[in-house]
């Protein structure tokens, strides 16, 4: 990658984010400085650049235009909520953009890549429990990396269920991440979770 990561950093920071974000889906966009750090982490291991990367559940597509910005030889973008597609789609389009952005369920999606890079939903939500294990299985079905963000108390479950699929984690990157009040439910202007990307092996 020949920008520098503060450079990327400040693309990132143009990608719009959601107009109505949904909780029952944890619509929570990944902060642009985190996002820049996590695509060059994964270039530097050689998972971005002459990549197919797949994006799931990638929102208003903050991975996607990073990746596609690092070099990326093809990137698509899964999400099931049709207005983050949207959103995706027209900056896409205003930025001549080459991103394929589809209106899936993770658990349809049939195709297969090198790298995926996700911020799946922590499972906070009860209406959306255990959604970050059907993002790693489906990870584990169609990439031979995956790159993944989960709330850092989490891991253990994380990293058994990881070891039972046959993956392997080869690589820890902790962050503090920061949600701004975003819902009526929330009584803090801010919020900040310790959270840990995994780099992890699925051995495909």
């Amino acid at each position: 990658m020949k920008m520098k990561q503060k450079e990327l950093e400040i693309i990132l920071q143009k990608v719009p984010t959601y107009e109505r974000p949904n909780p029952f889906i944890e619509q929570y966009m990944t902060p642009a400085n985190i996002a820049a750090d996590i695509l060059f982490t994964a270039s530097g291991f050689g998972d971005i650049q002459d990549k197919k990367v797949v994006d799931l559940g990638c929102g208003t597509g903050i991975f996607s235009f990073g990746a596609k910005h690092a070099n990326a030889k093809e990137v698509i973008g899964i999400d099931i909520d049709e207005k983050s597609i949207e959103i995706a789609k027209n900056y896409a389009e205003k930025n001549n953009e080459d991103i394929q952005f589809l209106i899936k369920d993770v658990k349809d999606l049939d195709i297969k890549c090198d790298t995926v890079i996700m911020n799946p939903p922590f499972g906070a939500q009860k209406s959306n429990r255990w959604a970050d294990r059907r993002f790693i299985e489906k990870g584990f079905e169609i990439a031979k990396v995956i790159y993944s963000l989960h709330l850092s108390k989490t891991l253990d479950f994380i990293e058994k269920m990881i070891l039972a699929l046959g993956g392997e984690i080869n690589y820890y990157k902790k962050y503090v991440f920061p949600i701004k009040h975003s819902f009526s439910f929330h009584n803090k202007k801010s919020l900040k979770f310790d959270v840990t990307l995994l780099k992890i092996l699925t051995k495909r």
